[in-house]
């Protein structure tokens, strides 16, 4: 079973890859599965996003993605929504292409008014593009990001459930 992490904030290195990465990890290991898996790193490939003309490090980030049972799908908060890199990504997915996937939006968050943003603005893009998604997203303050294991826990803790029923009903149904 795939558990990948999508992170799409500009800057490598960034907090919001490392709760991503954690995210999934956590998530993974209350669903039975090794975590967190592969990681696409948005920041790698953000010259080449833009870029005319197909590259193959986009092509195979894309595969990744398509083909993960479980997705964490990470950004931080920019002008109130997720940022304009992992927009133009999700964007090069056909539509349905996250059918059979289970995915989780994370996003981190500089302010507590943008909290819904996870609900509103990137929950709805990946049901667009076909993923189940569990609730709730993740909306993790910059200020939560010292103490990441107790926002963590108790998320999965909600969301591992929802989770393991969805890969066991899309099991059930190959």
């Amino acid at each position: 079973m795939s558990v990948v992490t999508l992170v799409g904030n500009p800057r490598s290195g960034s907090r919001t890859h490392e709760a991503a990465v954690r995210a999934a990890g956590t998530l993974a290991g209350r669903i039975g599965r090794d975590g967190p898996g592969e990681v696409v790193d948005l920041s790698a490939l953000a010259p080449l996003l833009l870029a005319p003309g197909a590259s193959a490090g986009v092509e195979v980030a894309l595969e990744q993605v398509a083909e993960a049972q479980v997705l964490v799908v990470a950004s931080p908060v920019y002008k109130g929504s997720y940022t304009g890199l992992l927009k133009a990504f999700l964007d090069r997915l056909p539509g349905g292409a996250l059918t059979g996937t289970v995915a989780l939006p994370l996003l981190v968050l500089g302010d507590a008014r943008h909290s819904l943003a996870v609900e509103v603005h990137l929950r709805p893009l990946l049901v667009e593009l076909g993923a189940a998604v569990p609730t709730p997203g993740l909306a993790l303050l910059e200020s939560q990001l010292a103490d990441l294991d107790a926002h963590l826990g108790p998320w999965a803790d909600r969301v591992a459930p929802q989770t393991a029923a969805l890969l066991a009903e899309r099991s059930v149904a190959r």
